[in-house]
């Protein structure tokens, strides 16, 4: 089963919110307007990509993530100049991360805000590669060309594929990762369907996803 995310762990802990201060995250237009500054690609990852995939509101949002290749990870600190950003390492912490410091695999999120007084803006998640192939954290047999990663909503922002995105929410359903199945199930062709069906079961063993997928 996946892990418990660095936001969830932190928030269960009874001092949690005094140290860390809250969240508001940041809309997507000021998302897409900072890193489109960067040459590398990234995604809108998280319950806002299942929102732009179905051209639709779902539900209330705690936080925005988005995703970028771990080889690429720097490009935060260009496309977020003058933020403060803090890596959570080891998973379930958080220590400020350094200009130019090259985080190593096993560190895959990040937050960031705009200073230490502000609340927290967003979440960077970092994925694996290898060459011109995305590789899954949860998974190194689940992989697909970087190019077929994510899409691009009509307003130009690009988000992760709804079934990639699915693949890891798979891991520890909760309420809202079982809305946004629901809310994405209607519009997965049977291609994508089929994907992710694999991809769950070669992962995390038998789900109650799959029946729904193949069906």
């Amino acid at each position: 089963m996946a892990k418990m995310t660095t936001k969830e762990m932190m928030t269960n802990t009874a001092s949690a919110g005094d140290f860390l201060g809250g969240w508001d995250p940041a809309p997507l237009t000021e998302v897409a307007a900072r890193f489109s500054r960067v040459d590398s690609a990234w995604w809108v990852a998280g319950g806002f990509a299942i929102e732009l995939a179905v051209g639709r509101h779902i539900r209330s949002h705690d936080d925005i993530d988005v995703l970028l290749l771990r080889r690429d990870q720097l490009v935060v600190q260009e496309a977020l100049a003058g933020w403060q950003w803090w890596a959570a390492d080891p998973p379930g912490s958080l220590r400020p991360w350094a200009p130019g410091e090259v985080l190593s695999a096993g560190v895959d999120d990040i937050w960031c805000r705009p200073g230490p007084d502000a609340p927290w803006r967003i979440q960077v998640m970092l994925d694996e590669s290898r060459g011109r192939e995305w590789v899954s954290r949860r998974n190194p047999r689940v992989r697909r060309p970087i190019g077929a990663l994510g899409d691009t909503s009509a307003d130009g922002i690009p988000f992760l594929t709804p079934e990639v995105q699915l693949f890891y929410k798979a891991g520890a359903p909760r309420p809202k990762d079982e809305a946004d199945f629901g809310a994405a199930l209607p519009v997965l062709t049977q291609r994508q369907r089929r994907w992710l069906a694999d991809a769950i079961t070669d992962t995390y063993g038998p789900h109650p996803w799959t029946g729904r997928l193949r069906s």
